[in-house]
């Protein structure tokens, strides 16, 4: 071996050690700040955050209600649903559902991002493509959002603005919550669907909703088999992205409910993704420029801590989140990607995709696609860095139209908007809080 040879094999080896080093460092750290829990106690933490958050226990009844099933093309058609959520409201939800299915098949809900619904290029992408592949996909409206606007607007951010009186604004955010785990229901209630084989696919801020309901799931939904996020999953601790973010309602507000958790705010992702751990394994796509990933250098080193701090609550390294990195790539959800594509297959075994045919389909550049169908890209993200640059597996799917990922008829919907629309919730939030309040001052005079 020449001198020099030695000399590259002995950096090798000091660059293992320094890694090696830094990981057993970074475990230490971990564990000697995160607490032991027992089966008994996440249960209790799981309940109390439910109760934290404002969500229904039981949840209310679906009361499902189809206005429509249309064709796409020979292999997918849509289907325009309605299921209840928190005080009797309706999520007005587009359903995917593939023409000729293969025994029971999969199922994929689909938790949307600021400023995204139904109607955004990503959801009508994703529903189009995993119904391709033999799965019901299920994408619906946020609160604030599209058919849940009282503009039927979309980016109309409505969730995001303040709600006079009311003194919890995490009960939005507990609301969202539940809406995700109400499409869950709703998916495994189909008698197509193979209650075993559900995963939610959530994005920004559809990623921290994603994770809390499948966190927080209940004995009333079934274990969610596969959990997958795109410009989040990074839950992080005290006075970091998620609690100090400018949407206060949805996330920071919500999360900040959470502190009661043993160890505190710095807790929470780690327990939130132990709870997790107990029915799945959850996977983060993810850009190295996303800015809400690197605003704290949350890129690998803080997923490997979180990795130990989980197992530290734990015992177990089963189902810890798995991650995947897009160098030089920003804030965009890849769903539609092949890394995607086979993740999800290897959890959910798509009926008609083996991982051959996957690796075998070409790919069409998201801002190509919305380009040549018109389907609606939220404003600057068409962008190459962001949503624009995605390589989507190309099936040549053809666009919807706003008409057609309208789920409730006009006509119905303008009867009643407060069955869809936040002024809908908010009598029923602010009375809810104003009984919380003289029960408490009745038993504290």
């Amino acid at each position: 071996m020449t001198s020099f040879a030695k000399l590259e094999f002995q950096l090798r080896v000091l660059c293992v050690k320094v890694v090696a080093f830094a990981l057993a460092f970074a475990f230490l750290h971990a564990t000697t700040h995160a607490q032991s829990l027992t089966p008994v106690q996440l249960e209790q933490l799981r309940v109390r955050a439910n109760q934290a958050l404002f969500i229904d226990s039981p949840l209310p009844l679906l009361s499902a209600h189809t206005y429509a099933k249309l064709p796409v093309n020979d292999n997918v058609r849509i289907e325009h649903v309605t299921f209840a959520t928190q005080y009797g409201l309706r999520v007005p939800a587009i359903v995917y559902v593939p023409t000729h299915p293969r025994g029971k098949v999969p199922a994929i809900v689909v938790v949307c991002g600021h400023g995204g619904d139904k109607s955004s290029w990503y959801a009508v992408y994703t529903g189009m493509l995993y119904a391709t592949a033999g799965a019901v996909v299920v994408t619906y409206d946020p609160a604030g959002e599209f058919e849940r606007s009282v503009t039927r607007a979309s980016e109309a951010g409505e969730h995001d603005k303040p709600i006079p009186g009311l003194t919890h604004a995490e009960r939005v955010g507990g609301l969202m919550i539940e809406d995700a785990q109400q499409a869950v229901r709703y998916a495994a209630s189909r008698p197509e669907v193979d209650a075993t084989r559900i995963a939610v696919l959530g994005y920004s801020m559809g990623s921290f909703h994603a994770i809390l309901a499948t966190a927080l799931a209940g004995p009333q939904l079934p274990k969610i088999r596969a959990v997958l996020l795109s410009g989040g999953g990074n839950l992080d601790g005290a006075e970091q992205y998620w609690d100090t973010g400018h949407a206060v309602n949805c996330q920071a507000a919500p999360y900040h409910a959470l502190d009661f958790f043993p160890g505190g705010g710095d807790a929470r992702g780690p327990v939130l993704y132990a709870l997790r751990a107990r029915s799945g394994p959850t996977l983060a796509l993810n850009g190295t420029e996303d800015s809400l990933i690197t605003k704290f250098n949350e890129l690998e080193p803080f997923f490997v801590d979180l990795r130990n701090r989980i197992t530290a609550i734990t015992g177990s390294r089963t189902n810890l989140p798995e991650t995947f990195w897009y160098d030089q790539v920003g804030h965009r959800p890849s769903f539609m990607t092949r890394e995607a594509a086979i993740w999800l297959n290897r959890q959910l075994h798509f009926p008609n995709w083996p991982d051959a045919q996957i690796n075998a389909f070409p790919t069409i550049k998201a801002v190509d696609w919305v380009t040549q169908t018109g389907v609606r890209i939220s404003r600057g993200y068409q962008v190459e860095k962001k949503e624009g640059g995605i390589l989507a597996l190309d099936l040549h799917l053809p666009g919807l139209t706003r008409e057609q990922l309208t789920a409730v008829p006009e006509a119905d919907w303008q009867k009643d908007p407060t069955l869809y629309t936040l002024p809908g919730w908010i009598p029923h939030a602010l009375a809810a809080e104003s009984t919380a309040s003289a029960s408490v001052q009745s038993k504290h005079p």
